[in-house]
Order: C-alpha cells, then sequence, then structure tokens
C-alpha cells in the first residue's frame, strides 16, 4: 500500500539518498515549498519566487530550486496558491468544435503548444463550445485566462462574452474584428496562394481545389489565396473545378471521385488540409492513376504524416504550435498585468516540396 507523507530533510548531504530510499520502497512523497527552501536554506519566499520565474530571483538560484523541486517530484498546490492570490490556477483552451472537422493532428499541436508554454504554472482546462448551450460556467472564478482557437463567427458570441465579463482572452486561427484582442492566426492566404502558384511553375494549369468547411474563416482564406494565384497568372476560374470538403480524410476521397467524373479533368489539385490530400490520393490510385505521374497535388498544413506516404507529400508548412504557443505567452502576460499591445499577429506559412507534384 502507498502512503504520503509531508517530507522533511535536515541534511542536504543526505537528502538524495533519502529520496532515493523512499521510492523504491514505493512511498510517494509530498513535498512542499518549505521542504524545497528548508532543504536549500533559503526562504520559501525565494523558492515560490523562483518556481514563478521572478526577476527577483538569480538564475543561478532559480536554477538550483527547478532542479531540486524536479528531483523531489514537487507539485504545485494549486488550491492553496488560488486561497492566498485569489486565482483558479485555470487556463481555459476551448475549440469551436471537437466533431470531425477539428483534426487530431492540429488538436494535438495546439494542446501540445499551449501546454509546452503554461507548464507547471496552471492547469490546462480543453473543451470544445459546441458542447454547451451557454458560457454561464466560464467565469473568473474558474478561469484566469482564456485561449479560443476560433472557426467561424459562430464564436463571436463567446468573444463578446468574455468580454463583457473582462476575463483575459487570446483568439488563436481566425481574423477578429475586435482590434482590442491579442489575435495570433497562420498566413492561409498566402500559403494557399504559394501552393498554386507552385503547380502553376511547374506547368500546371488546370489546378483543381477541394475546399474546407464552407463557413470557416481558413476555407474563405485558402479559397482567397487559389483565386489570387489563378488570376494574377491569366489562368480561368473553372467551377467545375472546385469541390467542397470537411477537411477529413473520407470529404477529400469523395471529392476527387467527383473530380475525376469532370469532361475536362485536372492536372493538378491544392487539397486545403494534408488529411483531404491523403483521401484524394485514395480516391486516385484506387482509379487506377499513378500520383505524380499523372496528377500532381497539394496539401495544406504539414502534418505528421505527410512526409512518410508513397509518394511523399507537398504540403505548406503552418507552425500550428508556433501559434499555439504564441497565444499561450500572450495570454500569460495578460494574467500577470503586463501591458501587451493588441492586434493581430501572422506567423509564416512555407511550401514543402516532395515527391507529389510532377513538372510538364
Amino acid at each position: 500500500m502507498h502512503r504520503t507523507f509531508p517530507a522533511t530533510f535536515s541534511s542536504k548531504v543526505a537528502s538524495e539518498e533519502l529520496v532515493f530510499r523512499v521510492r523504491r520502497l514505493g512511498v510517494k512523497i509530498s513535498v512542499t515549498i518549505k521542504d524545497i527552501a528548508r532543504l536549500l536554506d533559503v526562504s520559501h519566499t525565494t523558492v515560490s519566487r523562483a518556481l514563478n520565474d521572478s526577476p527577483l530571483i538569480s538564475e543561478a538560484t532559480k536554477k538550483r530550486i527547478v532542479d531540486t523541486a524536479k528531483m523531489l517530484n514537487y507539485v504545485p498546490n494549486y488550491s492553496a496558491r488560488s486561497l492566498v492570490q485569489n486565482r483558479s490556477y485555470n487556463i481555459g483552451l476551448f475549440f469551436a468544435t471537437l466533431g470531425g472537422s477539428t483534426s487530431a493532428d492540429f488538436f494535438y499541436e495546439t494542446v501540445h503548444g499551449v501546454a509546452g508554454v503554461i507548464d507547471q504554472c496552471y492547469n490546462l482546462v480543453v473543451n470544445g463550445l459546441d458542447q454547451f448551450d451557454d458560457f454561464d460556467w466560464v467565469d473568473s472564478r474558474r478561469f484566469d485566462g482564456v485561449i479560443l482557437v476560433s472557426q467561424s463567427e459562430r464564436d463571436d458570441q463567446f468573444v463578446y462574452y468574455m468580454q463583457e465579463r473582462k476575463i483575459p482572452l487570446v483568439v488563436l486561427n481566425r481574423k477578429i474584428a475586435l482590434e482590442s484582442l491579442v489575435n495570433i492566426l497562420s498566413d492561409d492566404r498566402g500559403g494557399a496562394k504559394a501552393a498554386v502558384n507552385y503547380l502553376i511553375e511547374n506547368g500546371h494549369k488546370e489546378v483543381a481545389l477541394i475546399g474546407g468547411v464552407p463557413g470557416f474563416q481558413a476555407t474563405s482564406e485558402r479559397r482567397e489565396g487559389y483565386f489570387e494565384a489563378l488570376m494574377e497568372n491569366g489562368i480561368s476560374i473553372r467551377g467545375s473545378l472546385m469541390e467542397d470538403g470537411d477537411f477529413t480524410m473520407e470529404s477529400g476521397r469523395r471529392a476527387m471521385l467527383k473530380l475525376l467524373e469532370v469532361t475536362t479533368p485536372p492536372s493538378s489539385v491544392f487539397a486545403m488540409n494534408d488529411e483531404m490530400a491523403i483521401g484524394a490520393m485514395a480516391a486516385i490510385a484506387s482509379s487506377g492513376f499513378s500520383i505524380p505521374e499523372d496528377f500532381s497535388i497539394v496539401g495544406f498544413d504539414d502534418s505528421r504524416f505527410s512526409a512518410y506516404f508513397t509518394p511523399s507529400l507537398t504540403t505548406v508548412r503552418r507552425s500550428i504550435g508556433e501559434v499555439a504557443s504564441r497565444g499561450a505567452k500572450a495570454l500569460l502576460d495578460l494574467v500577470d498585468g503586463t501591458t501587451i499591445a493588441p492586434g493581430r499577429v501572422f506567423v509564416e506559412t512555407k511550401l514543402i516540396p516532395r515527391e507529389s507534384v510532377r513538372h510538364i
């Protein structure tokens, strides 16, 4: 049976040996800030400040305290800190939806990016707005701040709700009209334009589009990039070469099957995300065609699996993790009362050429 008891240390030299022996016995040590302070012969205020990355503590002392806390598996007592400082120590990460249109890769990269920043300072609470009829449960008693991963104007109601209650908010993934907010997103339009330009530079004049969920801003921005590339290169826009998907592999497969039935089929396809691109590649293969010999294809996102398909997928890299981590850093500044300039920040996208595009 595991028992929990407070760890007290009277000797610095014996501390590591004590921890080692106790762990071998299978006993869980509950370590407090005072225990770390006693072990290192510093005040508990110094330990608290160091663990909260205070500039008042020297880097050498801070490192010694943080290393000791890690060695002892110190876990912050959020409940106690909440009572003293009138904070919840919860950060909300809310997606517009956790349904099929939020891909597993996008979800993972976003959560990983935020969690890597807030680390041990806060609890992270992840949820989907589509799970609730109202937002009364989101208040300053439960959350010190919120990051919203927005997809469409339907999320504006939640944004206004947060503004009214003066809860620190950062919005990711979608342009927001409110200039008073911190708004971080990738350059979707520029990335889509670069993808289509790359196909055109490789001799493709018939470029099909597999779009995302209608009404999502990412869909609109990437469509505009597609249009701009065609028009700037003097290529006519053909409605018969545009099919909507919903950012899933299956929708990409269905869309590609329709494009294969067009009287004058395209030589290339731009899919608005990698999952739909992979679905399109499956449809091409099942119909007896080859990539890139018969069709060239470009995706968007540079998901983790895109480099490992055969042929590997040419795509547009947008750093979802960077968008998320920048958003988390901005939110922590807002929560701590640091003055930061509101406004829109675009994270650059980058074309990643691989094997799925042929020069003709």
